[in-house]
């Protein structure tokens, strides 16, 4: 599938020009998620295309308009203020990133704009329940809590943690320490790392020194793609799982050589298992563009964007900001195709589904 094409004021759009319902996404489109951020979002293009191509939404037509943050922090601020108060964007949607996503949090309730599908399993998205915030994923402590159960029950002790030095690597660490518990082990070393420029040439060292059989490593992209080729380097055959913010085919390609039996968590089910209607649906849509296959990122972004249209659906037009956060919030078992989302006053967290999958030699991930 094509990426989407990159406008000279940095803005990503899918939809043609008599758009009627504007939704707004900041989003690093460059940076180290590049990749993930990329996947994510043609996922969602799957689904808003087929729908506007059928008439759109009670005969509006839905426009994202995306904007790139670099996955600076700041940016993604800077980025979530033009969109509500210039653009009027009715909500946000798959904004990407811990410390990015908190850091528009005040803006929500500011201007009450609902958050749908936040790309990022931050505990602090989850609870306490925030109003405007309607999370479609499971939990990164719940992912790297079952990554350390996993090693745990294939015999694995020695086992390091690697996290960034941010909101989101404190978030999965208190999941790794949950999952240590659990299997009454201790961490064989814990190193915080940079966010976007870790130094390998002491990381490294200082891991292997410990001899661990595993790493969780806890970051995005090219910070945890560069890590793994670092430590081959040195030798170290120690297995590696990460989380699924690296749950995209761009993440394999710049693991390169290196990326066979890699473990990545996932929170959608398996993209090739056609049990689930959701992804027989995605791969279809896929097809029909001229995609062979469809990555773990772009069923995130595909059932984000189902749960998103299925809510505009629900509000009487015009669509309002105040509407869709009630829609959404009184959403009970709507069905993606084989997973069921539901919301309440006191729960936004949508699903709560994960699992884990390996990089094969092939260069897919495999469950």
């Amino acid at each position: 599938m094509k990426a989407w094409m990159v406008a000279a004021c940095a803005a990503f759009t899918f939809a043609p020009a008599w758009a009627q319902i504007l939704i707004g996404q900041t989003a690093g489109f460059s940076g180290v998620a590049e990749a993930g951020v990329k996947e994510t979002s043609n996922g969602a293009k799957l689904w808003i295309d087929h729908v506007n191509a059928k008439g759109g939404v009670n005969g509006q037509k839905i426009e994202i308009i995306a904007l790139d943050d670099a996955f600076d922090p700041k940016k993604a601020v800077a980025n979530a203020k033009v969109l509500i108060e210039e653009k009027n964007v009715v909500a946000l949607f798959l904004n990407r990133g811990t410390p990015h996503t908190e850091g528009v949090m005040p803006l929500l309730e500011k201007y009450g704009v609902p958050l749908v599908a936040p790309s990022t399993g931050a505990m602090s998205l989850h609870q306490p329940v925030n109003k405007w915030i309607f999370n479609v994923r499971a939990t990164y402590q719940r992912e790297a809590e079952k990554a350390v159960e996993y090693l745990s029950t294939v015999g694995i002790t020695r086992i390091a943690v690697l996290h960034t030095d941010d909101s989101f690597g404190a978030d999965g660490l208190e999941g790794a320490k949950k999952g240590f518990t659990k299997a009454k082990l201790e961490p064989t070393i814990i190193i915080k790392t940079d966010r976007n420029k870790p130094d390998f040439a002491q990381i490294i060292p200082a891991v292997t020194r410990t001899d661990p059989q595993a790493l969780v490593w806890i970051a995005s992209g090219n910070a945890v793609a560069d890590g793994v080729k670092a430590l081959r380097k040195a030798g170290s055959a120690a297995q590696v799982v990460t989380l699924s913010n690296n749950a995209s085919g761009g993440f394999i390609k710049s693991l390169g050589d290196s990326s066979r039996g890699v473990i990545v968590t996932q929170v959608f089910p398996y993209e090739r298992s056609i049990a689930y209607p959701m992804v027989k649906e995605a791969r279809d849509l896929a097809r029909a563009k001229g995609s062979d296959d469809i990555s773990p990122a772009m069923l995130e972004g595909y059932a984000a964007a189902k749960v998103l249209v299925e809510a505009l659906r629900r509000c009487s037009p015009p669509v309002t900001r105040e509407k869709l956060q009630k829609a959404l919030e009184s959403m009970q078992h709507f069905d993606l195709g084989g997973l069921e989302v539901s919301y309440s006053p006191t729960d936004h967290t949508g699903l709560d589904f994960a699992d884990l999958s390996i990089i094969g030699v092939e260069g897919k991930f495999r469950r």
